[in-house]
């Protein structure tokens, strides 16, 4: 059931109940869909306490794939999102789901692969073209496949390569959930492209198993190559590129169509996140030395 289903008589029950039980319940408790490079890169580690240290405010996050922390918001489930896909993004304030997007952070996409590279991308400066030659040479490679933002930007870049694409529709288990997904394929995908419908962590171990190239987010990318142990051992090999540009944006739900969003609160937190402490803690984030986010807003 999502929040918008409440009835009257329930929201008649919570008005009759006493302030302290009403705040003991969550009134201080914003939730928060958001992507998984944002928690997986441990950013929300360094941000939430402090934000709930400042203002008594708790947040509760829920990662997943953007697609999917998007339908949250258009559910009435959340009264925030917290996501990377700047397009998808828009057309949620648009159609009324969300009051607007305000700009947070930002970092790149790159595209990885084997020390080896058997499809000879090492350098190149167009992603898309990259994508043409993995293509071309029938090389392994490991695609998200989950509507996630790192998968929206695949298919762009595929949209891009020139190759021929064909559409297809098909249903994944994620968390235990059924989800059906429509996206572009590789017309001749063959063995050599494997989507997997799986979060970055898993594509990230995966496409490391299987020595493959992916795509995906500096930020998470880092955490994996220098952060965890054992360390991945695939290579960035094509970076740079504007079109690997990975804004991050986040927008509070609207009041008006979700009465129960706390958008106040929703208000105080993007407030605080693209103010000066906010943005301070983004762009000193580092992991191994390494700055993982840089904040759009204030610098």
């Amino acid at each position: 059931m999502t929040r918008r289903a409440f009835t009257i008589p329930v929201l008649l029950l919570f008005s009759l109940l006493p302030a302290a039980t009403q705040s003991w319940g969550g009134d201080t408790v914003l939730t928060m869909s958001t992507t998984t490079s944002t928690q997986s890169s441990g950013l929300l580690d360094i941000l939430l306490p402090e934000f709930t240290k400042e203002t008594g405010i708790e947040v509760k996050v829920i990662a997943k794939g953007t697609g999917a922390a998007i339908r949250d918001g258009q559910d009435g489930n959340v009264d925030l999102i917290f996501v990377h896909a700047k397009e998808r993004e828009q057309q949620f304030v648009h159609n009324g789901f969300g009051t607007r997007r305000y700009p947070v952070m930002h970092n790149d996409f790159v595209l990885i692969g084997p020390k080896n590279d058997p499809a000879a991308i090492k350098g190149t400066v167009d992603a898309a073209r990259a994508l043409k030659k993995i293509a071309g040479a029938k090389a392994l490679f490991i695609s998200r496949g989950d509507d996630s933002g790192t998968h929206t930007k695949e298919q762009l870049l595929w949209t891009d390569s020139g190759i021929k694409l064909v559409e297809k529709t098909r249903t994944i288990i994620k968390k235990g959930a059924k989800k059906t997904i429509t996206s572009i394929w590789p017309a001749e995908f063959g063995s050599w492209y494997l989507s997997i419908g799986q979060g970055m962590g898993k594509t990230l171990t995966y496409a490391d198993e299987k020595q493959a190239y992916t795509l995906v987010d500096r930020g998470t990318y880092i955490k994996y190559r220098f952060g965890k142990k054992p360390a991945l051992e695939l290579e960035v090999l094509v970076e740079g590129d504007k079109k690997l540009a990975n804004p991050y944006g986040i927008i509070p739900v609207n009041p008006e169509r979700y009465p129960l969003a706390k958008y106040r609160m929703a208000m105080q937190f993007i407030q605080w996140i693209t103010g000066p402490r906010g943005q301070k803690l983004i762009g000193g984030y580092r992991l191994e030395g390494k700055q993982l986010f840089y904040p759009d807003v204030i610098r």
